[in-house]
């Protein structure tokens, strides 16, 4: 399997996407990070180059629902890396509500950034890796993609379970192909994004959750609930029980 040196991460200025970034450049891998928050992003700039002297980091602003910005940057990033070996699809929010609550608006917009900005994403992503007949995409989706979810999580997974289907697509596709998809599952793994939860089962730190995330992109399989324990076979509970008892255990 060759060595994914140049790597593009969205949503890097925190959480999950942060925190990739810095176990990949402890690897040696270049990186080309972006994210709203440009401030964040040269610090952690600074952070890696300072660690890690031998890479390269490039950074840039990207809102990934400036859909034509997201094509923009992306492209930026193939000229000045010449070429990108993996991309991961990252950028997302959790802010969704139940439906019929009066928070159309924070729906709408979970659904814009974690779907329809995943599939700007996705096709600048699957433009650049076709030029070079090669690359590996990978989507993180959500471990609450594997059933239908209730209140504050309904649109978040249903979201996730579009992303999923995505790559599912992808990897039907391009399974003869020198270009791999890579559908991640996240259990909880505790960011900026679910720190106000509490008594979430099975949570993991951030640096847990993010050295299973770098181990499950690194083999390169077609799919992979992160960490495996408990979320494999929790994964796989979910997609089998009745409603009822899923509803119970998330």
């Amino acid at each position: 399997m060759p060595t994914r040196q140049n790597i593009l991460i969205t949503g890097a200025s925190s959480g999950l996407g942060e925190g990739m970034a810095r176990l990949f450049a402890a690897m040696g891998r270049n990186l080309a990070l972006c994210a709203r928050r440009m401030d964040r992003l040269e610090v952690l700039k600074a952070e890696l180059e300072e660690k890690h002297p031998g890479i390269k980091v490039l950074i840039k602003p990207l809102d990934v629902n400036d859909y034509d910005q997201v094509f923009a940057v992306f492209d930026a990033f193939r000229t000045e890396m010449a070429g990108i070996d993996r991309i991961i699809v990252n950028a997302g929010m959790g802010k969704g509500q139940p439906l019929g609550t009066g928070y159309f608006y924070a729906n709408r917009q979970t659904a814009e950034t974690n779907f329809v900005a995943a599939l700007a994403q996705a096709e600048a992503a699957m433009e650049i890796f076709r030029a070079q007949d090669s690359g590996h995409l990978v989507m993180i989706s959500s471990i609450s993609a594997m059933r239908g979810m209730k209140k504050n999580l309904t649109t978040y997974a249903a979201t996730k379970a579009g992303v999923a289907m995505l790559a599912e697509g992808l990897q039907m596709e391009l399974q003869d192909s020198p270009i791999n998809v890579t559908t991640i599952f996240p259990g909880f793994i505790r960011t900026e994004i679910n720190e106000k939860l509490k008594n979430t089962p099975f949570m993991v730190d951030t640096e847990t959750g993010c050295k299973a995330l770098v181990k499950a992109i690194e083999k390169e399989g077609k799919n992979a609930s992160v960490p495996s324990w408990p979320w494999g076979p929790l994964g796989f509970a979910m997609r089998t029980l009745p409603l009822k008892m899923v509803g119970k255990i998330m």
